[in-house]
This record gives C-alpha cells, structure tokens and sequence, in this order.
C-alpha cells in the first residue's frame, strides 16, 4: 500500500526504508537477498544514487519514489496506491505519473489507483472506475468513458483543468 503521505522512517537511510519490509520474522529473507532486492528496486525508481542518504535530505519526489519502493520490494500481485501524488506540486506531479505508468510497465503487477484527480485518472489507467456516494456508477476505459459518459456530471468532471 502506498498512500498520499510518506511511509518512511526519517532516522533510517534510503537502503534501510527499503530493506525495513523485507526484514519481518514471517519472510525469512537472507541479507544478500535483502540486499538484491534493494538495489533491484532502487535501479527501478532511479534513485539507487541515493540509498546512503537519510529519508529527510530527500527531496518530496525521492520521498515519494522510496515509499513506492517499499511496497514494490515485496513483490506483492497487487498494489493498492490511496492518492500517492496528491501532495507534490504540479510538475512534480506530472513527472511521476510517467515514472509510475514505467514502473507499472516494468513490473507488470495490478495497481488499484485511487485517485479524485481526472487527469491522473485518464492518463494512468487502462480501466477508470467511477463511484458516486460509494455505488460503481461507470467503468470502462479512458476512451469509453470520455467518449460515453453515463452521467452528465461526468462530462463536467472530465472536462475539468
């Protein structure tokens, strides 16, 4: 899981906020594969420059990179992201959606987005859910949706910068 808010323990180093996951009891993980597993990620997200540094002398997108690191190093089928972008500015913003759309490509698992942001949704997604007071009132692709909106308020939401 990864959420809007950083995951990462700030007295920890970048190599340990990724180990930390890997090191619980029920795992049983040697250190050499530990370590594997951290630089494999780490090479991923493109910070492996990084893996010395404390989690406070990152910057908001290392910050973000290395708490989706912590969920891709358990090599889970399926990922729950709750907002992850919503805190970063613009461009930061803009910038990871494309880092994470690479990654999704590169690992292939299942991501469940959640997301109250149109542009993020359209872009990211291969399927966009839409719920209304907590009911599924649409599903479908970007297209389907855009093309075929099944509430007017839709069309306004889509429509929004």
């Amino acid at each position: 899981m990864v959420f809007q808010q950083y995951s990462l323990y700030p007295h920890m180093t970048v190599k340990d906020n990724l180990a930390f996951p890997l090191r619980s009891p029920t795992l049983n993980f040697s250190e050499a594969d530990i370590k594997s597993k951290v630089n494999e990620v780490a090479e991923v997200l493109q910070i492996k420059d990084k893996l010395k540094n404390r989690a406070t002398a990152l910057s908001g997108g290392e910050m973000q990179r290395v708490s989706i690191g912590r969920a891709l190093v358990r090599n889970p089928s399926i990922y729950l992201m709750d907002e992850p972008l919503s805190s970063l500015d613009a461009k930061l913003r803009a910038d990871l959606r494309l880092e994470l759309k690479r990654i999704h490509a590169q690992v292939g698992s299942t991501l469940l987005y959640v997301t109250h942001d149109q542009t993020e949704a359209m872009t990211m997604a291969t399927q966009v859910g839409v719920l209304d007071k907590g009911q599924l009132v649409q599903f479908g692709t970007p297209r389907n949706l855009r093309n075929h909106p099944a509430f007017m308020w839709l069309v306004t939401w889509l429509t929004k910068n």
